[in-house]
């Protein structure tokens, strides 16, 4: 397997791969095009980086198995004993159109790589628009981006807090975090613009009577949150990304917006800032 990984430079500004400020231990894991950070104690990633070149993505059918990944201790990874016979799905965090671009060959290499458990953290399996919604961000992102060559960086994850529920041996993720960045030109040169995405499934999973409960009504719910938000929530150190944030953080004049009141509900592409 190819392991290119996720390229930093790649949008031509220096965007680091963002790693927990606490500096805790994570397995470095590249693949082709991403690269996933593993949280050993919580067996799910603290964050994956994929580069997304819009210009040549491919459109493949769908190839690959979900699998372990050889390089890290199978006690390490949240793998198929998880999701078996219950509602959870096997949430891609690095999509598996994202990083399958370039020749034929290399993009049918790249989606494969996507089916490795380290890319995968549990989500209901209900499908209604808001999931729609969370799932279409990236291609959204990249048609606003069109004009600077199409070329996006995603970093995507779930949130890890200490209160998750905890159900066979691991303790299920209730948010997921999206950060989408790309470049911009003003004033002859380029400068770095993202934009902050999270994903709540917490009225979908109940664990309180020992097992997994998925009620037939409920919602996931998609939010435009400020990126200064995710990496307090999240504990990752986004960097740059934070004052490259699209997302405006004041109402009115000199009045700071924090917390919950400034994340903006997502029902449709339309309710997305982009600029």
């Amino acid at each position: 397997m190819t392991s290119d990984a996720y390229d930093d430079l790649f949008l031509g500004i220096p965007l680091p791969l963002p790693r927990p400020a606490d500096g805790r231990e994570v397995r470095d894991l590249a693949y082709p095009r991403f690269t996933v950070l593993l949280e050993p104690v919580r067996r799910l990633a603290v964050v994956t980086a994929v580069n997304i070149d819009g210009s040549e993505l491919h459109d493949l059918p769908r190839t690959g198995e979900w699998q372990l990944d050889a390089r890290v201790p199978a006690a390490e990874q949240t793998g198929p004993a998880v999701y078996a016979a219950n509602d959870l799905d096997r949430g891609h965090l690095v999509r598996r159109r994202d990083p399958g671009w370039g020749s034929t060959a290399e993009a049918r290499e790249a989606m494969e790589a996507t089916f490795f458990y380290p890319n995968a953290a549990p989500q209901a399996s209900s499908f209604n628009q808001s999931k729609e919604l969370w799932l279409g961000l990236e291609d959204h992102v990249l048609q606003f981006a069109d004009t600077t060559g199409e070329r996006v960086s995603v970093f995507t994850a779930p949130v890890l807090a200490d209160d998750d529920p905890p159900y066979r041996g691991i303790r299920i993720p209730r948010r997921f975090f999206k950060v989408a960045a790309w470049a911009t030109q003003e004033g002859g040169s380029s400068h770095l613009a993202a934009a902050g995405f999270l994903l709540d499934q917490s009225e979908l999973i109940d664990v309180s009577q020992g097992a997994l409960a998925v009620p037939a009504l409920g919602a996931f719910r998609t939010f435009q949150v400020p990126i200064a938000d995710i990496q307090e929530l999240s504990g990752v150190d986004l960097g740059e990304l934070v004052a490259a944030d699209v997302l405006p953080r004041f109402d009115g004049p000199g009045a700071p917006v924090r917390g919950e009141a400034a994340w903006r509900p997502l029902r449709a592409p339309a309710d997305i800032v982009l600029s």
